[in-house]
């Protein structure tokens, strides 16, 4: 995927939509969260009126209900949004895009974009973000990316073709309505079975876009190298580490 380029062509958009729809069950049992402290910094104590764009199932939506009274998920796939109605009933669901949201001027107090900045053409979402959000408000952008820094999940990513959607050195724009943007990156691990690891590859694009020769390559590939040359039981437990990338802005 993109280093902040334009957003995926709508085709491709909804071919990758269809497919984390159809396994929404394993996305959300294998896909990692977000650690507490990332999202207590994105997110100022008391606020009241959150958004949260290309929403998904929710992973990141639940963790603005937590904090928030009024929250609100958008993303462009109806199902995907029915998936999120029967995980958070009571939040507010509309069908729209970073570019195009749907929600009203000065909406918001809070608006996030957690793990699909990639999808977005950045200089239009950040114009909708300053459209939607109250003077002042907050604009969030989050997503997690293995920590191949550690030489054993370097090479795991390589063999579940999970490299990371950007660089290090990536910096978004958030264009000239927004101040200048901080960042953090906050170091983490999320437990997982290993046999949870094959699932986390098999809810990749990559994985699910390839034909059944290669998916099966990219499993026996797996098996190889966390049984055979990392020497995992099959019953035994990772720790899998994670960076979380989180930006904040004010609007000005």
């Amino acid at each position: 995927m993109g280093l902040g380029g334009p957003r995926l062509a709508e085709h491709r958009r909804r071919e990758l939509a269809r497919g984390y729809l159809q396994d929404s069950e394993r996305y959300e049992r294998v896909r990692p969260g977000y650690p507490e402290d990332s999202v207590d910094w994105v997110i100022p104590a008391g606020t009241l009126r959150a958004v949260d764009i290309g929403a998904g199932t929710g992973k990141f939506t639940r963790e603005l209900v937590r904090r928030c009274p009024e929250v609100t998920a958008v993303d462009p796939s109806r199902d995907m949004l029915a998936v999120l109605g029967q995980q958070l009933p009571d939040v507010a669901r509309v069908q729209g895009t970073a570019e195009a949201s749907g929600l009203g001027t000065a909406s918001a107090d809070v608006l996030t974009i957690a793990q699909a900045w990639h999808w977005c053409d950045s200089a239009a979402a950040s114009e909708e973000a300053a459209r939607v959000l109250a003077p002042e408000g907050r604009f969030g952008l989050v997503w997690n990316q293995l920590d191949v820094t550690v030489p054993w999940v370097h090479r795991l990513s390589r063999i579940m073709h999970a490299g990371d959607v950007f660089r290090p050195s990536y910096r978004p724009e958030f264009g000239p309505r927004f101040s200048e943007p901080e960042s953090r990156v906050f170091p983490w691990t999320q437990a997982l079975p290993v046999s949870d690891i094959v699932e986390l590859a098999r809810s990749r694009s990559y994985y699910q876009n390839a034909s059944a020769g290669v998916r099966g390559k990219v499993e026996a590939n797996l098996s190889w190298y966390l049984h055979d040359h990392l020497g995992h039981a099959s019953d035994a437990v990772l720790d899998l580490p994670y960076l979380t990338y989180c930006w904040r802005a004010s609007r000005l």
